[in-house]
């Protein structure tokens, strides 16, 4: 009873201290105040909620029965805009805040919304190494499923809460990526609700023009309900291996020659300020040295990028052998490492081992309680961005990054980029090896001014013929926006399918120079 009593007072405590400082000043200069005490603790409800829907559909084996009947559902809502005079355009029902994405789209206040249910792994396909899932599955949910199967898929892309939905209309890379390319890259087929109420499925064999449209096209050709993804055998570990090392021309060198060895079923680069960096590259592996073993994504572990950063610290090498789900995992519960602006003492042993089970809080929550002060001092003094660049442009790109923005730590993650039809693609006629450099955190550049260092971001990015993924900010014009992405197959199946007067071109749904 005394236990009870205490935690009253101190909520009591808490209630008048928040009342005496105004809510909106907690939230923005005290916001871990809010996230652990309340969005921490409804964070695992909405995680114990999903774990027993998923594990109660499988059990019951109702997703594939229903997965037909949702589908319906969906086309008969295209079906009756249709009828009430396409007056406005489509999106998906799917409240904002719910996305990963952290930029706020004010459409859905405007556009006709369908709604989307579709949340269910529906099959497993041992025998074709494939996997059929509807468009709200998300990564950590996939895994959960198939690793115990003895399955992967090739690309996890890292935040347990991303969809495949998102990951596919968007894109997502992982550091396998050098050897499989983007998550788009590792599908074999989509099932999607065009503009007119038709079911249609698309491969590279079957209406393959919609095939390679569907990536980037951010839902602007039609609602995607169901894709095909292939499997790989999963193993057991992730054998990894750190190495520090110094001078920007040498981390170039020595990231490029990781990337290019196919030996290396991983790499990853974290660069900790211009010159400092720590490379990683990993291989898949049944057998582990038990003294070795890191289970890093037990909840009272150091945050990954922390732990990484002793072997730079240290300036020594090492070996370790992560479980595959860990590894997979290793940046969600820091969110990269964007927690320790939210949570300064986030990675305090203390706090790992008293709350770390709660973390980390869903960015879904963190949106969705911003409020306008924060996400105006978000915008202005914080940046979210991954620009994939060619990988002879690194050093160029690093640089650049430096200058303007002076953000640390640096994520480096390469990939492979086909020379398939579609918005992204290398600028010659064959494969080429590209790199997403991820920037994420409060820049320390002194001359950072949202608008006008991201545009000057953008326009080397064009210059080199990189991109920019698209859930973070873009400040292009449309005519730049278009140069940077190739949108003749886009426009083309736009016009064909009658897309203009059902969704908005992708750029007036992404960008803001478009959304005001």
């Amino acid at each position: 009873m005394s236990a009870l009593w205490s935690v009253g007072a101190g909520l009591l405590l808490l209630l008048l201290w928040v009342r005496h400082r105004g809510l909106e000043a907690v939230l923005v200069h005290h916001r871990w105040v809010f996230v652990c005490f309340f969005l921490m603790p409804l964070s695992i409800l909405f995680d114990i909620y999903y774990h027993l829907r998923a594990w109660a559909v499988w059990r019951l084996h109702s997703a594939p029965r229903q997965h037909a009947q949702r589908v319906r559902h969906i086309q008969q809502q295209v079906r009756e805009w249709k009828k009430e005079g396409s007056k406005r355009y489509m999106c998906t029902g799917r409240p904002g805040w719910l996305t990963v994405s952290l930029r706020v789209g004010k459409y859905k206040k405007t556009h006709k919304n369908i709604m989307i249910n579709l949340m269910d792994v529906l099959e497993v396909d041992s025998e074709r190494q494939v996997v059929r899932v509807e468009p709200l599955v998300t990564m950590g949910q996939l895994t959960a499923h198939l690793n115990p199967m003895g399955w992967t898929i090739p690309v996890v892309p890292e935040l347990d809460d991303l969809t495949v939905g998102g990951l596919i209309m968007g894109t997502g890379i992982e550091s396998s990526s050098h050897i499989y390319g983007l998550f788009q890259h590792i599908c074999v087929a989509y099932e999607l609700v065009l503009a007119d109420g038709s079911l249609v499925r698309c491969s590279p064999t079957e209406n393959s023009d919609l095939f390679y449209a569907v990536p980037w096209s951010c839902g602007t050709l039609g609602f995607l309900v169901a894709a095909e993804i292939k499997m790989i055998p999963a193993k057991k570990y992730v054998k990894i291996h750190y190495k520090p090392v110094r001078g920007l021309q040498k981390i170039c060198e020595k990231f490029t020659e990781e990337s290019k060895n196919k030996e290396n079923s991983f790499v990853e680069g974290l660069m900790y300020s211009l010159d400092e960096a720590v490379i990683m590259t990993g291989v898949l592996t049944d057998e582990a040295e038990q003294s070795k073993i890191n289970r890093i994504g037990n909840y009272y572990k150091p945050w990954f990028f922390k732990h990484v950063e002793k072997y730079l610290k240290a300036d020594r090498t090492g070996v370790e052998y992560i479980p595959s789900r860990h590894y997979y995992h290793r940046h969600t519960r820091s969110i990269f490492w964007e927690l320790q602006d939210i949570i300064p003492f986030g990675n305090n042993p203390v706090f790992r081992y008293l709350f770390g089970w709660m973390v980390p809080p869903k960015i879904s929550l963190l949106k969705l309680t911003q409020g306008e002060a924060i996400r105006k001092l978000y915008e202005q003094h914080h940046v979210v961005q991954d620009m994939l660049v060619p990988m002879k442009s690194l050093e160029k790109s690093i640089q650049t990054f430096h200058v303007d923005l002076n953000v640390y730590p640096i994520w480096l993650c390469p990939f492979i980029l086909p020379n398939n039809p579609g918005m992204v693609h290398p600028k010659g006629n064959e494969t080429e090896l590209y790199v997403d450099i991820g920037a994420y955190g409060e820049p320390k550049s002194k001359q950072f001014e949202a608008r006008a260092s991201m545009r000057q971001m953008e326009k080397f990015v064009r210059s080199v013929h990189g991109f920019q993924m698209l859930y973070a900010d873009c400040y292009m014009t449309r005519e730049e926006f278009w140069d940077m992405f190739d949108g003749s197959l886009y426009h083309k199946l736009r016009e064909e399918m009658n897309c203009k007067d059902a969704f908005p071109e992708v750029y007036d749904k992404i960008c803001k120079a478009a959304r005001h």
